[in-house]
């Protein structure tokens, strides 16, 4: 799959741009500050509806709009697909599928795929757990649309029982609030497993393409690995109803622990430990006034060699790690497009200016055999030789089509 045109209203600094695309590899050059990013998080939006620069929609409008036009052409090979998505200030988002009636904006999911490098990654591992959790969701949306609504649904109730929780913590609890806590944890109990039981199986998927991720980037000293630790285990553990389980560990790739064991249970018995767990942590989370255990506080621990990559890895590794990341991403939307799902489009928003020679040139010769590889940069001599293509040159407010070449 590749993104054959782009066009923007209202987007950010754009108050109209058309930027005309091809397979391979394609770079934009321009002076920091010019816009280039904004066309690749338009790009990325339309993926995943959300930017990897905010967390809200409201800057992505122009200053002073109501809406922006995101307009994209896809080709899947003999197939075109034109996507639009309007994105409104004061009313829900709405999408067009080949110009058909609007549709609800997530309903377009899963049909743009990118896999989106930024200097933003340094967060997946500097980050709090927020960064890696949205990591995998994101992700699994890209690969499984249907998960939208499951993690819709399950912020919808997480909102809703603490609510409920807070009122407790104020003072305004009453046994009829104590019935209607148990309705919200039947609820939060069931999209929790259905969310875990999803990422759980992701986590699987991922960590052997990160393990030879990491190898293709360094060399190889060091082996990187991914554990995902829930917090229903500890609530279980605490109150003494857990199933016997390994110790958790961080000896790396292959280290076994708490999630080893919850990814054996289907979503029906993972329904039924969540209940268990609300229970064992009732009093707790009414004098806190706040959902204690669910996916929602749930990490996902990053190991290099013996030693959690938070704090413990270099700056290098640190970079190395966030891109094997993207690259395991990458792989696993790879392993889908195989079995009839799409190659995502690949997308370097000013990531080589952040890295040294080495690992430039190493990442480069991994992604150049995409189907489409879109680069940004500043300056043009940041690109490594392996990544040899079109060059736009972006101006403020536009494209300088006389020096596309």
């Amino acid at each position: 799959m590749y993104l054959e045109h782009l066009s923007l209203t209202d987007f950010r600094s754009y108050a109209q741009v058309e930027l005309s695309l091809e397979p391979g590899v394609t770079v934009l050059v321009g002076s920091n500050g010019i816009g280039k990013t904004n066309l690749m998080e338009a790009i990325g939006y339309l993926a995943t509806l959300s930017s990897h620069r905010v967390s809200s929609d409201a800057p992505l409008l122009r200053f002073g709009t109501e809406r922006a036009m995101i307009r994209a052409r896809l080709v899947r090979g003999e197939q075109s697909t034109v996507l639009e998505l309007e994105i409104n200030s004061s009313r829900a988002n709405r999408a067009r599928i080949n110009r058909s009636n609007p549709v609800r904006a997530r309903d377009i999911l899963g049909i743009c795929q990118t896999v989106l490098f930024a200097p933003e990654d340094l967060a997946l591992v500097k980050g709090d757990p927020s960064s890696r959790r949205r990591f995998l969701d994101e992700l699994l949306v890209s690969l499984i649309p249907r998960h939208a609504a499951t993690r819709s649904d399950y912020d919808r109730v997480l909102k809703q029982r603490n609510a409920l929780l807070k009122s407790a913590r104020a003072g305004k609890f009453s046994s009829g609030h104590e019935a209607t806590l148990d309705v919200w944890d039947q609820h939060m109990a069931r999209a929790g497993a259905e969310l875990l039981h999803a990422r759980l199986e992701l986590v699987e998927r991922l960590r052997p393409h990160l393990k030879n991720a990491y190898a293709q980037l360094t060399d190889g000293s060091k082996d990187a690995g991914a554990i995902y630790r829930s917090t229903l285990q500890g609530a279980l553990e605490d109150d003494g109803a857990s199933p016997a389980a390994g110790p958790i560990s961080a000896r790396g790739a292959e280290s076994t622990g708490p999630a080893e064991d919850l990814r054996l249970l289907s979503v029906d018995e993972l329904t039924e430990r969540y209940v268990q767990a609300f229970a064992a942590s009732r009093r707790k989370e009414l004098d806190r006034g706040i959902s204690l255990v669910g996916p929602h506080r749930d990490e996902l621990e990053l190991v290099l060699g013996t030693a959690p990559a938070k704090g413990y890895a270099s700056h290098g590794e640190t970079w190395s790690m966030c891109l094997s990341l993207r690259l395991a991403s990458y792989y696993v939307m790879l392993d889908d497009a195989r079995t009839g799902g799409s190659a995502p489009i690949l997308i370097l928003d000013d990531v080589f200016a952040e890295l040294d020679v080495q690992r430039r040139r190493k990442l480069a010769a991994i992604v150049s055999s995409a189907e489409q590889v879109l680069v940004t940069a500043a300056v043009e001599d940041d690109i490594p030789a392996e990544l040899s293509g079109r060059r736009v040159k972006v101006i403020p407010g536009g494209i300088d089509e006389q020096e596309n070449r």
